[in-house]
C-alpha cells in the first residue's frame, strides 16, 4: 500500500489548492516545497480577486461570469484576506470612449449579478475626493466594485487548512526523483535526509519550473510551454483615498494602482515573455520606467524610478499553443500507470476552483466526498465579509494596548485566529521582543510553530509586508531571534 494517495510538489496556490482539496475529501496527501510557500509567483501577483475587464474587453463573458462566482466565493471563505473595494476609471479622451466604458461595466454588473457589492456609477471627480490626486482636466470616471487580496497569506491560510484536514506540508524538502509505476516512488531529500515515498498520484505545481521538473525529475516531458513573467512596482503613496485606481495607458493596457500596506502604492501590472532561471527574475529597468510613465500621466505627483522602494516579480507558464490563462491543468493516465496531474498558470482569483476540478478528475481512481472547498472558510475566516470592521473593533477591546493600524493589520493576516497570537496579554511587553513597531516575538514565535516560517524573508515578505519598513537593525535582531528559536525547538 502506497504512503499517500496524492503527492503534490510544489507549494505555491496550486500546490496548496490542491492539497486543501484532496486531504479534505479523505485523501492522505503530502505537499513537498523546496523554499517557502509562496515564495516565487504566488507572492508576486497584483492581488486582485476580480472577472478582469481585459478578458471582457476580448469577450471573454464564460470565464468572466465564473471569475466573479469565484469573487464572491472568496468573500465567503476569507473575509479577512479579501476585501471589497471601490475601482475608479478616470475616463481619457485619448482612449476608450466614456460610452464603451460605460457598456462595459453593465455587462460586468450583469455578469457578477451583484452578490452584495455595489453597482457600478458615474463620478463627477472635479467634485469627488477620488480626483484629488489626478491631473485636470479629467472630468468623469467610472466606479465600480471588486476586491484585493493578500496573495501570500492566501498561500499559507490555505495550506493551514490543508494541515488541519490531514495533510503533510513539507517545506524545505526537494523531491530529487520520482519513479512511475503502478505508483509513484518518490525520493526526497529533506531538510538534509534522503528518504523514499510511495504515492497513488502526483502532481506538478512546480510554477515556473514545470517543464523542467517534468522532464528531470519526473522524466514525462510536457508539450511545449511558454514563460510568462509579471512585474509590479511598489512607491510612497500617491493618493489618500480608499479606492483602486484603474488607468488606460496610451497602449490599451489597464494599470492598477492599488493601496498597499497602509504607507505604500502597488502599480502594475507588467508582463512579457521570459527566458532563464525563474529563481532569478528581476524586472527590467524598461518596465519600471513603463509603469512609473504610465501613473505620471494620470497622477498631480509625477512618478520617477527612483521613487521605487520595491519591485515584485514572478514567472509563470502557458501551454505555448494555447497562450490562455485558463488552460492550467493536464491530466496523463496511462494503463498499468500511476496517475499523473500538472499545474501550471492561471490566475489567484480561480484558484480554488482550479483545484477543486483537478482533484475530481482523480475521483475514478479512489472513492472521495463531495467537494467541499467552496463553503468552508479558511482559518479566521468564520465572519461575514462585512462584519470587518467590527472585527477590529472587538480586537482593540480585548487586546487595548493596541493601536487602530495594529489591530487592523492582525485581523487582516489571522481573522477570527488572532488569540492564538497575542493571547492572553495585557500590555505589549507580554507579547516578548519588538522587532520594529509591529512585530512581536509571540507572533515570530506563532508564524514558526504553525505556519512553516523558518527565516526572516518568510515573515517580513510572506506571511506579512513588515519589510517594507522594519530598520535593520531590527531585521537583524529577528534573524537571531529565530535562529535561537530554531535551534531550541
Amino acid at each position: 500500500m502506497a504512503d499517500y494517495d496524492l503527492a503534490i510538489i510544489g507549494g505555491g496556490l496550486n500546490g496548496v489548492g490542491l492539497a486543501r482539496d484532496a486531504a479534505g475529501r479523505g485523501l492522505r496527501v503530502i505537499l513537498i516545497e523546496q523554499g517557502d510557500l509562496g515564495g516565487a509567483a504566488s507572492s508576486a501577483t497584483p492581488r486582485l480577486i476580480h472577472g478582469d475587464l481585459s478578458v471582457l474587453e476580448r469577450r471573454g463573458f464564460r470565464r468572466v461570469r465564473r471569475a466573479l462566482a469565484e469573487r464572491r466565493t472568496w468573500l465567503r471563505i476569507a473575509p479577512h484576506l479579501v476585501r471589497p473595494m471601490s475601482f475608479v476609471i478616470p475616463a481619457h479622451a485619448d482612449e476608450r470612449p466614456p460610452w464603451l466604458l460605460r457598456a462595459g461595466l453593465y455587462v460586468y454588473d450583469v455578469l457578477a449579478n451583484r452578490g452584495g457589492l455595489p453597482q457600478s456609477t458615474t463620478l463627477d471627480i472635479t467634485h469627488h475626493p477620488v480626483g484629488n490626486a489626478l491631473k485636470r482636466p479629467l472630468g468623469i470616471a467610472f466606479e465600480y466594485a471588486d476586491c484585493i487580496a493578500d496573495d501570500s497569506r492566501l498561500v499559507v491560510l490555505t495550506a493551514l487548512d490543508a494541515a488541519e484536514h490531514g495533510a503533510t506540508i513539507r517545506t524545505g524538502a526537494r523531491c530529487a526523483r520520482a519513479d512511475r509505476t503502478d505508483i509513484w516512488r518518490l525520493a526526497l531529500v529533506d531538510r538534509g535526509h534522503r528518504r523514499v515515498i510511495t504515492a497513488r498520484a502526483l502532481a506538478n505545481a512546480t510554477g515556473g519550473w514545470t517543464s523542467l521538473v517534468a522532464e528531470t525529475v519526473l522524466r514525462q516531458p510536457l508539450p511545449a510551454m511558454a514563460a510568462v513573467q509579471m512585474s509590479q512596482i511598489v512607491v510612497p503613496r500617491l493618493f489618500e483615498s480608499d479606492n483602486v485606481y484603474v488607468f488606460q495607458n496610451n497602449d490599451g493596457r489597464l494599470i492598477f494602482a492599488s493601496p498597499f500596506e497602509r504607507d505604500f502604492t502597488l502599480v502594475g501590472t507588467v508582463t512579457h515573455d521570459f527566458t532563464g532561471d525563474p529563481a532569478v527574475v528581476a524586472i527590467p529597468g524598461a518596465d519600471v520606467s513603463y509603469l512609473c510613465e504610465a501613473v505620471s500621466r494620470y497622477f498631480r505627483e509625477r512618478v520617477a524610478p527612483t521613487d521605487v522602494v520595491r519591485t515584485v516579480s514572478g514567472v509563470n507558464l502557458t501551454l505555448a499553443a494555447a497562450r490562455r490563462r485558463d488552460v492550467a491543468t493536464l491530466f496523463h493516465v496511462r494503463r498499468r500507470k500511476a496517475p499523473l496531474l500538472t499545474m501550471f498558470g492561471g490566475d489567484v482569483t480561480t484558484s480554488r476552483l482550479r483545484a477543486e476540478r483537478a482533484v475530481t478528475r482523480l475521483a475514478p481512481f479512489y472513492p472521495m466526498s463531495r467537494p467541499w472547498t467552496s463553503d468552508a472558510a479558511l482559518p479566521g475566516g468564520d465572519f461575514a465579509w462585512d462584519r470587518f470592521e467590527t472585527e477590529v473593533d472587538l480586537a482593540r477591546h480585548r487586546w487595548r494596548f493596541l493601536s487602530e493600524p495594529q489591530a487592523r493589520r492582525l485581523v487582516a493576516a489571522y481573522g477570527t485566529r488572532l488569540p492564538d497570537v497575542l493571547g492572553e496579554a495585557k500590555t505589549r511587553e507580554e507579547l516578548g521582543s519588538a522587532f520594529g513597531p509591529e512585530l512581536t516575538g509571540a507572533e515570530v514565535r506563532y508564524l514558526m510553530a504553525r505556519e512553516w516560517a523558518r527565516f526572516p524573508d518568510d515573515i517580513l515578505w510572506r506571511r506579512s509586508k513588515l519589510g517594507l519598513t522594519m530598520p535593520a537593525a531590527d531585521r537583524d535582531a529577528l534573524a537571531a531571534f529565530m535562529a535561537d528559536l530554531a535551534r531550541t525547538s
